[in-house]
């Protein structure tokens, strides 16, 4: 066989960058047992390589569009259209033309046929480009179907195509085009099944629009379609809407938009039971891809065919689990107040030191509490803590809870979980530490850190090299230790519980929320207090110093505090401001990730510590200190 056409039974995932996405994943389709793929084949990507290197005026067009940024959107326009212009009016050399012809002949060239792009960047498991290039249905003859291959390899310049790969950084000249030919199938009914809820992003829950004729209807929002919810094999919800209009193939080719019936416009497109199908082939395509999938279907007559299935790349990522059992899975960040996804570096420091283990996702790292919940003290702890600082969390963890059945609770006697169940709950005592009233407690463990500390800067100065890794590896382990000492955590579990016990009785007494927030700002050792705090010393000696607060009020320049010496009173400026960034330097919005640029490092960096700086001067002069 020609190297410019490939049979779906000759293709699988391997061959993507000869058939592109589509082609890859129709042809994995059709091994799949059970799941009727209608016939086809695939121009490879060779072809279109040949047409566009045999081309030298595309190639100049090609440098000037690789010049262009997404803002660019008229000379983007011009440019791509010009492209489709030149690539369509390329004739098809012979050698290839025979090529399809002959697999036309066995296909049986007088039956329709849709003619569908396929390019190298499309339908990936980390970007979608559903719909940026074209597809042509109901093509009927060798003339209109070579005619439509040219247009879909013209189409990989669409304007919509061109400004997507500008946004998701793919060159231009590195995406290929290949063509799916494949036999039409006529439905009654034809949609879209999606193996987790695209709204609630609920992976156990399927969703399916349908509606009547050629599923162009519902891809192009022509019609509101019915919508279905399937979980554990039951259909669990149904939205029947109002379908007024459907696309049919024509006779001779091509398609025409038709009103439907009245009579049929409110009629549920698909059976109980051909829903409860859809929802079994669904989740074996599933299985088969190993993630949700997207999946176009048709009904003819009592059969469905499945025509296309892509990742669904919308999905936020949940961590990976090598067992079967039930995870809840909580963020990290969002109890640290910190967002924003974390670098690889940042991620594996915690999930090497951290008492207990740490799930990565989406660049994010999460703990799974599924265990604590099952205890019904560590359930009522947990709830309660994380409620405090997230009350969505919280609300998430009581729906979980309500569920009855996703988390097997332990009785409340037993203090142990059960050998070999994973989804047993940790015991009570875990949750109980001791709690000792006693003030010498924190200072204690504040000095036996700084020591550790210390220690440590000295220590790690005669290590380089595989040396330095290993001591990085074992002090990992001194540092896991230390942050689950009983005594640490009793500390911590302390001021949480006193935290909460003024929060409850003030809300009691006087009606006031939150109290505990205010009065723990002007408690020992609050080290956010302690660094405002700070910071007014700093203002306290620059105060005198006009010539330094105008100066600190438009600082830019990372370079600022060798700049400072030049003012009247700049040597004191600049040694009150390094005293502060020696001891609080090291912190930084999202400091939690190790990979963030310090105060100390760019002490302008970060927009909190830069704005204190330029408004140090406007506070300085009327600031009262407590």
């Amino acid at each position: 066989m020609s190297s410019f056409v490939l049979c779906f039974q000759d293709i699988d995932k391997t061959k993507l960058t000869v058939v592109g996405g589509k082609g890859a994943n129709l042809g994995e389709l059709s091994k799949i047992e059970g799941i009727r793929v209608p016939d086809g084949f695939c121009i490879s990507t060779e072809a279109f390589k040949r047409i566009i290197g045999e081309t030298s005026s595309i190639d100049e067009l090609l440098d000037q569009l690789s010049l262009l940024k997404v803002e660019d959107r008229d000379k983007i326009g011009e440019l791509s259209g010009e492209i489709r212009r030149v690539i369509e009016e390329i004739a098809i050399p012979e050698d290839m033309n025979e090529a399809i012809a002959r697999l036309l002949s066995r296909f049986d060239e007088k039956n329709a046929y849709a003619v569908r792009s396929s390019a190298t960047a499309e339908d990936l498991p980390t970007a979608s480009f559903a719909g940026q290039q074209d597809t042509y249905l109901n093509m009927i003859g060798r003339e209109a179907i070579l005619t439509h291959i040219s247009k879909c390899w013209a189409s990989l310049f669409t304007e919509r195509a061109v400004i997507y790969r500008l946004q998701n950084g793919f060159d231009h000249r590195k995406v290929n085009m290949s063509v799916v030919v494949q036999k039409m199938v006529f439905p009654q009914v034809a949609g879209i099944l999606f193996t987790a809820d695209p709204v609630t992003s609920n992976r156990k829950v399927l969703s399916i629009d349908a509606s009547f004729g050629l599923g162009e209807a519902l891809v192009s929002g022509l019609v509101n379609p019915d919508i279905y919810k399937v979980q554990n094999g039951k259909v669990i919800d149904q939205k029947i809407s109002t379908k007024k209009r459907a696309i049919y193939a024509l006779k001779d080719g091509g398609t025409k938009e038709q009103e439907i019936e009245p009579e049929r416009q409110n009629r549920q497109a698909l059976t109980d039971e051909q829903i409860l199908q859809l929802d079994r082939m669904g989740r074996t395509i599933e299985a088969h891809f190993g993630s949700p999938q997207d999946i176009e279907w048709c009904l003819v007559d009592d059969t469905f065919y499945v025509v296309q299935s892509r990742p669904i790349t919308t999905l936020f990522p949940i961590p990976e689990a090598n067992d079967q059992e039930n995870h809840v899975y909580v963020s990290v960040g969002h109890q640290q107040m910190m967002t924003d996804p974390m670098k690889p570096l940042g991620l594996s420091l915690w999930q090497l030191t951290a008492a207990r283990p740490m799930y990565k996702a989406g660049g994010r790292l999460f703990v799974d509490v599924a265990q604590d919940l099952a205890s019904p003290a560590g359930r009522e702890v947990l709830v309660n803590v994380l409620g405090k600082s997230d009350p969505l969390i919280k609300d998430a963890l009581t729906t979980i809870l309500e569920r009855g059945d996703f988390i097997q609770s332990l009785p409340s006697d037993e203090t142990e979980p059960s050998p070999g169940n994973s989804n047993k709950g940790m015991s009570p005592a875990a949750f109980q530490v001791q709690l000792e009233n006693d003030p010498t407690i924190v200072s204690d463990l504040i000095k036996d850190s700084q020591a550790l500390i210390e220690t440590l800067k000295h220590d790690i100065q005669a290590k380089s090299g595989v040396d330095l890794i290993d001591f990085i590896l074992e002090d990992r382990l001194k540092l896991r230790q230390s942050l689950s000492y009983p005594k640490s955590f009793g500390a911590i579990m302390t001021g949480m519980n006193a935290s909460s016990w003024i929060n409850e009785k003030m809300m009691e007494w006087l009606g006031e929320k939150n109290a505990a927030d205010t009065l723990s700002q002007s408690a020992p050792n609050n080290i956010t207090s302690e660094m405002g705090l700070a910071l007014l010393d700093v203002a306290d000696v620059i105060r005198p110093y006009p010539e330094v607060i105008e100066y600190l009020q438009h600082v830019k320049d990372d370079g600022f505090l060798d700049e400072l010496v030049k003012f009247n009173g700049g040597q004191e400026a600049q040694d009150v401001i390094c005293a502060y960034l020696d001891k609080y330097g090291m912190r930084c919005a999202g400091e939690i990730d190790i990979t963030r640029t310090r105060w100390s490092e760019k002490p302008t960096s970060a927009s909190h510590f830069s704005d204190e700086y330029k408004c140090l001067g406007l506070c300085l002069e009327d600031s009262a200190r407590l």
